[in-house]
């Protein structure tokens, strides 16, 4: 059977009600707000949220070229809770390993005794050599944002050599994409992506070894296998290379500074975004341009 025919091509009386049921409300591909915003009102004990209270789950986080073993307490909403000897310091930014393909950037929002709140960067990081990321991204604008102007810099040139690289200035662009599984097509969130697999976020429970397809647009979608969940987020091993060019071929949307946290993360220092050093789309497109003529 044809699973991605029988999600688009329409249901059968017999199927919607359980096609509409497992539609997440309000979700839309062509809002990031969707994917990113939560509701106001929570329920603590809700499915969903008890799926992000973890136990006994150890990974790995790197900070100043230093690598150390953490227990995962809690992992949604663009957020996670980690505990253990890490001796980190608020804004510090450090790399969460999740597992295969599941590496992101983080900044330390809070610190409580042995436990740190870390917040997810916003963008999504494309993991591939700082040329092939130069040449992907000022594809990307001349194709999605035409009309984008070069926009003055006032940071000095050394602070940001090149593009989007780790610890200099970041691209401000976010992909987002229908993931078809299961019967039913949900909006998923890539917080990174590689020739070999992607980080989503992911509000529907996924199996480990299922073989869903991810669709980025209507011009490219890449089948999958899913090699690991915790709590909404997942790692997809794609099932042959993906050409990052391809990228070019979707629209990613432009992140903002209002993002909420999840409940764990409240309280945090307050912060508008800012302390990420992102460019806009201006500043992105002079940064691609200087490089690319290196």
């Amino acid at each position: 059977m044809n699973i991605r025919a029988k999600i688009l091509g329409g249901a059968s009386p017999a199927n919607e009600r359980i096609l509409q049921e497992k539609k997440r409300k309000g979700a839309d591909l062509d809002s990031l707000d969707s994917l990113i915003e939560r509701e106001e009102a929570r329920t603590i004990h809700s499915r969903f949220e008890d799926r992000h209270r973890l136990l006994d789950e150890n990974v790995s986080i790197r900070s100043g070229g230093t690598a150390r073993s953490v227990q995962l307490v809690n992992l949604s909403g663009g957020g996670a809770m980690v505990s253990g000897d890490a001796r980190l310091q608020l804004w510090d930014k450090v790399e969460l390993n999740l597992g295969e393909n599941g590496t992101v950037e983080c900044a330390v929002r809070w610190v409580r005794g042995d436990r740190f709140g870390l917040e997810f960067a916003h963008e999504t990081r494309i993991d591939c050599g700082a040329d092939e990321q130069a040449a992907v991204l000022r594809e990307i604008i001349r194709r999605s944002f035409p009309d984008v102007e070069f926009e003055a810099d006032d940071e000095p040139e050394e602070q940001h050599s090149g593009p989007d690289g780790r610890g200099n200035r970041r691209h401000p662009l976010v992909w987002s994409g229908l993931l078809h599984h299961d019967y039913q097509s949900t909006p998923v969130r890539l917080r990174n992506i590689s020739s070999t697999g992607t980080l989503i976020e992911c509000r529907e429970y996924l199996t480990v070894g299922s073989e869903p397809l991810l669709e980025l647009g209507p011009d490219v979608s890449i089948s999958s296998t899913v090699a690991w969940a915790l709590g909404d987020q997942a790692g997809l091993r794609f099932n042959a290379p993906f050409d990052l060019h391809d990228l070019a071929r979707t629209r990613p949307n432009v992140a903002g500074s209002n993002w909420e946290p999840p409940a764990y993360l409240e309280g945090a220092e307050s912060s508008s975004g800012d302390h990420w050093g992102r460019m806009s789309l201006g500043q992105l497109r002079n940064e691609l341009e200087g490089f690319l003529k290196r």
